[in-house]
């Protein structure tokens, strides 16, 4: 992973910050439709995917041999905690601490700690270099989702207005 990609991992918290920034708690929750995510859901997502997903996934490929990585279901995760009902905040708070946790153990890394392999369920075998790449396309994905729902929220008439977080 170059320093590049470790930093837009890094970042991701503080992007999603700027994007969430002057939502009042109704824009924060709206749902652009039935079957997509808002603010609070995608940050909520990113925040277990983060514990339950990455984390797990870090640390057992650094301590097992070849685990089975199970995939998460994030849709229907997000039906189960209640997602639109948590407090935008302190999901961002705990997304920035998982992914800071997270990269702490990734910083350090050896080649040969980067290349161990897992069984990802979906995926097959991946070493924890191409798992690092997945997070960073997952991030990708939903910053591309945040950034598509600010631009719909800030042409709302009545919605905060403030484009904060734009790149």
């Amino acid at each position: 992973m170059t320093q590049s990609e470790f930093e837009e991992l890094e970042e991701m918290p503080v992007i999603i910050r700027r994007l969430a920034e002057g939502l009042n708690d109704e824009e924060a929750r709206r749902k652009p439709a039935a079957d997509a995510f808002s603010v609070v859901e995608n940050v909520c997502h990113l925040r277990d995917i983060e514990v339950d997903g990455y984390a797990e996934r870090i640390k057992r490929m650094l301590s097992e041999e070849e685990p089975f990585l199970p995939d998460l279901n994030g849709a229907q995760l997000a039906v189960e905690r209640r997602y639109n009902e948590q407090e935008l905040s302190a999901a961002l708070d705990a997304f920035a601490a998982a992914r800071e946790g997270n990269l702490l153990i990734l910083k350090g890394l050896t080649p040969d700690q980067l290349a161990r392999r897992g069984n990802f369920e979906q995926s097959g075998a991946i070493t924890l270099s191409r798992l690092l790449e997945m997070m960073r396309e997952h991030d990708a994905a939903h910053l591309d989702e945040l950034r598509a729902l600010r631009r719909t929220l800030d042409r709302v008439p009545g919605s905060s207005g403030v484009a904060s977080g734009q790149r």
